[in-house]
């Protein structure tokens, strides 16, 4: 972006009715989410076992659905109290064993830093001195990670960055014990029962499936919307908010069926310009980018040419070079 250029000289071009929290938009997510999820719990009850790949697919996209209603709480653009915004955002995320305040937290350090070495908290490069010095373990995980187990990464952050209480400051604790106990509360009263009545295979045909499901599509968005060979991260001293956030962060087209049951969350740059900008409305904030910055931007189609040149090319990141490499072709 040229130098000088600022977030703001970005933000004030946006049509300021994109900012505009509409409780019926809202509260419309909610009930395409829900009717979804009830849609493809309905087809599993009756479906035979060989239509099971496609209905796990819906099921997981329509789980990731209830993930973004979260997001716009915890960004307030879900609606203009507070309060909903909290109770919501709990609500729609403690069925994803997912402690709302704890991501909320987290997720808006992310905003700020987003593609920063060492700050960034939804997921940062690993780097070739940690993959020449991590044991045969160690390297296989990290192979396994950035290669064909991509889709599982979400699990290991959502575990290391959402339970413990010392990542995050005193005067926090109180909000986010109550969206760890709303989970734990989840898991003893939801997910135990269903445990002890329909056993371990009833227990994976109902909560496990979609859940994965939910964390694969948790993966690949933070992957592809922050990951491209030429996107860098950045050292701290390097760092400005405009060039991460306009020209760091991709869009990509998703099949429609995606988009819908997870409300446009892929339509990330107007996002991350900007997160009180509600999901139904970003993709009117990206017509006005494509008008106002569309050479700016760094467009993708999901698909597996896509899904290949990250996971070869965008292994590790060399902060001294700048550059992504590949595993196995970095310079040792």
């Amino acid at each position: 972006v040229p130098a000088g250029m600022v977030l703001n000289d970005v933000v004030k071009t946006l049509p300021k009715e994109v900012f505009e929290v509409d409780d019926f938009k809202a509260w419309k997510t909610v009930a395409i989410t829900i009717s979804a999820l009830a849609t493809g719990y309905a087809a599993l009850t009756v479906a035979p076992w060989y239509l099971y790949p496609f209905i796990y697919a819906f099921l997981g996209t329509a789980a990731t659905g209830l993930f973004v209603i979260g997001h716009d709480c915890g960004h307030n653009s879900f609606s203009k109290s507070q309060l909903v915004n909290d109770i919501v955002g709990n609500a729609v995320m403690t069925p994803l064993v997912f402690p709302f305040e704890p991501w909320r937290i987290k997720h808006n350090t992310h905003h700020a830093h987003t593609n920063k070495l060492i700050m960034d908290t939804a997921w940062q490069p690993f780097r070739p001195h940690q993959f020449d010095n991590a044991d045969r373990i160690g390297q296989a995980m990290m192979r396994a990670t950035m290669g064909p187990l991509w889709w599982m990464a979400s699990i290991g952050h959502w575990l290391f960055w959402h339970f413990d209480l010392n990542k995050f400051r005193p005067q926090e604790h109180a909000k986010v014990k109550t969206s760890i106990a709303a989970c734990y509360a989840f898991g003893l009263l939801v997910l135990l029962p269903l445990l002890v009545t329909q056993g371990p295979v009833g227990f994976v045909k109902w909560w496990l499936l979609p859940w994965l499901g939910f964390h694969f599509w948790m993966s690949t968005f933070t992957l592809v919307h922050h990951t491209a060979p030429h996107i860098p991260f950045k050292q701290n001293r390097e760092w400005n908010a405009v060039g991460a956030q306009l020209a760091g962060t991709v869009h990509c087209e998703y099949p429609a069926w995606i988009d819908f049951l997870c409300h446009d969350i892929s339509v990330h740059i107007p996002h991350h310009l900007s997160t009180k900008i509600p999901s139904y409305n970003l993709r009117a904030g990206h017509a006005s980018l494509l008008q106002n910055w569309d050479r700016h931007l760094n467009k993708a189609v999901f698909g597996f040419p896509l899904m290949t040149t990250i996971l070869t090319q965008c292994n590790l990141f060399d902060a001294e070079k700048k550059q992504w490499v590949g595993f196995d072709n970095r310079a040792v």
